[in-house]
């Protein structure tokens, strides 16, 4: 039997859990997915300029200035569509933290480019090769300025405090419980937020980005056509070993590939114009 306090207790934390999410929940650009976002946008901009200026200080800095220009010229290109397009969605104040700035690393090892919250983006030269081309870098840089714009990070964060917070509700629950019977349920509830919630989540991210991404590389004068044969290459490094879909943080090469082709043609004819 659980105790009057005890019901008491959970009715009130499950009510703060209820509130924190209904008054937290915005909608995503585009997809119009409802997404919660905890953390104050200027907190979480604040936070991503000090790791990125820690990052910037243990890293090398590309000195071939050929290429940090064409990583700036996409990135500027890129930004500004995603000003435009914000601006006509009416969620221009969502970008009022932003300051961007876009750096290359000289690391040829590693593989990858991200967006902090409030626009700082950061190009690995590692992924210059896979890019190619002009084009193929606006892919890159449209998809993970797109996570930003989304606020996927805070989205992100803002789950594992749910998380957290819900494994807190379950220890409640358990207090009186033997050790072990505590130790199986909370194990069956750490996979199951992992696999439940938090990877189904990183995939519907991947996705949006995909979609809000071609968006602001076609508007930013990029051919969007050039998506597919990008991820297409991506999904080769490595090779070609992947964990089962449902484990993985990303959707299937296949599956983003097909996804973007059907994207392609509506996002190409809405908002591609040569520059």
């Amino acid at each position: 039997m659980i105790s009057s306090n005890k019901r008491i207790t959970f009715v009130v934390f499950y009510l703060i859990l209820a509130f924190l999410f209904l008054s937290s929940c915005t909608s995503v650009p585009i997809t119009g997915r409802k997404r919660i976002a905890l953390l104050p946008s200027s907190n979480l901009a604040t936070m991503a300029l000090q790791s990125y200026q820690t990052l910037l200080k243990k890293s090398r800095l590309s000195t071939d200035n050929h290429q940090v220009a064409i990583v700036r010229k996409v990135g500027n290109r890129i930004a500004k569509a995603a000003e435009a397009f914000m601006k006509e969605e009416g969620l221009q104040s969502q970008l009022k933290n932003f300051k961007w700035e876009f750096n290359l690393i000289d690391d040829s090892k590693t593989i990858n480019a991200f967006c902090m919250p409030g626009g700082k983006v950061a190009v690995y030269t590692g992924i210059l090769p896979i890019a190619k081309d002009e084009t193929g870098l606006a892919v890159i840089m449209g998809h993970e300025v797109a996570h930003a714009i989304a606020k996927h990070g805070n989205e992100r964060m803002s789950q594992m405090i749910l998380v957290q917070l819900g494994g807190v509700g379950l220890d409640v629950a358990l207090k009186n419980k033997p050790n072990e019977t505590k130790n199986m349920f909370r194990l069956a509830y750490g996979v199951g937020a992992q696999i439940g919630l938090l990877l189904p989540f990183s995939r519907t991210h991947e996705s949006e980005a995909d979609h809000i991404g071609l968006i602001l590389m076609a508007r930013a004068g990029y051919d969007p056509v050039a998506a597919p044969s990008f991820w297409q290459r991506m999904s080769k490094i490595g090779g070609g070993k992947r964990p089962p879909q449902f484990l993985s943080t990303h959707p299937s090469p296949l599956k983003r590939v097909k996804r973007l082709q059907k994207l392609i043609p509506d996002v190409r004819t809405k908002y591609f114009r040569r520059r």
